[in-house]
């Protein structure tokens, strides 16, 4: 059973990718290593773009 959207998959998967290649940066312009807190970004990315994603 799908935990999210489709269009909320495919943000997170995105953010996940970054967070890989190095790309992906925090709020406070720091490189991101964790993994929770790449998911955490692709689904606050996501709520911003309107997609259906439960409450924090």
């Amino acid at each position: 059973m799908k935990k999210y959207s489709d269009k909320t998959q495919e943000k997170v998967s995105e953010t996940l990718h970054e967070m890989k290649e190095g790309k992906l940066k925090s709020g406070s312009g720091k490189k991101v290593t964790n993994k929770k807190q790449a998911i955490a970004i692709g689904l606050s990315e996501a709520r911003k773009e309107g997609a259906k994603v439960p409450k924090k």
